[in-house]
């Protein structure tokens, strides 16, 4: 076991304000495998102090430096990969290669295009007799998850510092350890002291502090929509900016002319990559009342591969999730929904046969479920799909819309241009046409209640700026 100490507060680790320490728990075996500060008030408060100290000097930094910034801590993560995945695979149980793959090369490319960006986009344009000027929104307070420690740190934390900005991240506290590697790269860089900074602790007392810290001028957080709605209050008390990526219900709407063998495995896929624990899961699949019990039988025969298991074994592609916790929600809601009428027809609540340790769940598939029942309605963040039938267009349109969610979605036909009209009628913040492949550069966000504002790309990087316009 690894013992922790110390915060990233202006360039070096320094002890924390108090000795009170968090687990760090192997959840494919649930050893504990490190301990780590648990942050309070005082060590946010010396965090943004740092960040605050740092902001003039590298909001004056030319485009081209903080670019040239990026690209150093890109070839810091690039020297680092194995370990990272190795890292997050520990406190996540993430699959090895999916931890290589999803969990590490991605934000190396989301990284790579804020470096890019940085020294490209015009922070200056002249409007008629205004010269009008993009400059830092502050100090960034930047909250963020479990599910892809990497990426969603990589995604507030590029950009942020792209405009000019200076951070103080809080990692979710089940995956401490990814972020301190982060940290360690952000040194070994040589990024100047106190641009990044690095609390880690509960969301309850470190979490909250950096929300309601007064020289914090925006809070980006992505975690549940409960959460985001309690940041957005006290982001609100003080008239700072917010940018929240919340939860999601995402639909998968395979029409009749489509190819159901490739939409159908994609779709489970989709799902319970990740062991489910991903916020743009297509986890409800709409099928066409013609076609809807081949598509069940390819759901239940596509599940078959992803038995939970080892994530060190090469051949696991599903893991446990990530904590007791998690687990025991997931476990619940795949007993409401039985309980509701929707027909279990694999999975189950039942703990997997032969892993007596470690957090895992059966992948689970209903169908006959309805647009009001639960396993319908609520992000239930493990490896459940919920396969619906509808009767045309117009009905299919009425059920992928009916949620409080919108965040992502895809929409399968045989002739693009089909698939485009429909996709235009859908309420939510990104969709996949016939699998379409991740695109770095894309705007990432959700309508309704899946949040506010806007990752990756140009879009997101707009997040930390504000407007300031001269009048010749």
């Amino acid at each position: 076991m690894y013992e922790h100490h110390g915060m990233y507060t202006a360039g070096a680790w320094r002890p924390a304000a108090t000795d009170e320490s968090t687990d760090v728990v192997n959840p494919a075996d649930e050893r504990v495998i490190a301990t780590v500060p648990a942050g309070t008030g005082h060590d946010v408060d010396a965090a943004v102090a740092a960040a605050r100290t740092a902001l003039p000097g590298w909001a004056r930094t030319a485009p081209a430096e903080r670019a040239a910034a990026l690209t150093a801590l890109g070839r810091e993560l690039r020297a680092r990969v194995k370990e990272f995945a190795e890292t997050i695979t520990a406190e996540l149980g993430s699959p090895l290669a999916l931890s290589r793959l999803a969990h590490v090369r991605t934000p190396l490319a989301v990284l790579d295009s804020y470096a890019e960006l940085a020294a490209q986009h015009p922070f200056e344009e002249r409007i008629g007799r205004s010269t009008v000027l993009l400059e830092p929104v502050g100090v960034v307070g930047a909250i963020t998850p479990w599910n892809y420690p990497l990426h969603q740190m990589v995604s507030k934390v590029a950009p942020a510092l792209a405009a000019g900005c200076t951070i103080v991240v809080k990692p979710a506290e089940e995956t401490p350890l990814t972020a301190r590697l982060l940290a360690e790269c952000v040194a070994a860089a040589g990024l100047p002291p106190g641009v990044f900074n690095l609390v880690t602790g509960v969301g309850e007392v470190a979490g909250r502090a950096l929300a309601e810290h007064p020289d914090v001028g925006m809070v980006s957080f992505t975690g549940s929509t409960a959460v985001g709605k309690e940041v957005a209050a006290h982001a609100a008390r003080t008239i700072r900016r917010v940018a929240l990526e919340l939860g999601g219900k995402s639909p998968n709407v395979i029409l009749p002319s489509a190819d159901h063998t490739t939409a159908v495995r994609t779709g489970v896929t989709n799902v319970f990559t990740n062991s489910g624990q991903t916020c743009s899961a297509w986890t409800r699949m709409l099928v066409h009342r013609s076609r809807y019990e081949e598509a069940v039988a390819l759901a239940v025969d596509a599940a078959a591969a992803y038995a939970p298991g080892d994530p060190l074994d090469p051949a696991t592609r599903m893991g446990p999730l990530v904590s007791a916790r998690q687990r025991a929600r997931v476990r619940d809601c795949v007993r409401r929904g039985i309980k509701e009428g929707a027909r279990l027809v694999t999975g189950g609540p039942e703990a997997p046969e032969g892993l007596p340790r470690g957090y895992f769940v059966r992948p689970t598939i209903f169908a006959d479920v309805t647009p009001d029942m639960y396993v319908a309605q609520e992000e239930i963040f493990g490896p459940v799909l919920s396969i619906m039938k509808y009767e045309d267009e117009d009905d299919a349109v009425r059920m992928a819309n009916h949620s409080v969610y919108g965040l992502s979605g895809a929409v399968w036909s045989a002739e693009t241009p089909e698939a485009v009209a429909f996709a235009r009628r859908l309420n939510t913040g990104q969709v996949d046409i016939n699998g379409a492949r991740f695109n770095p550069l894309a705007p990432f966000g959700g309508w309704k209640q899946s949040g506010i504002g806007r990752e990756l790309g140009r879009h997101g990087l707009m997040e930390y700026l504000q407007t300031k316009s001269l009048q010749l």
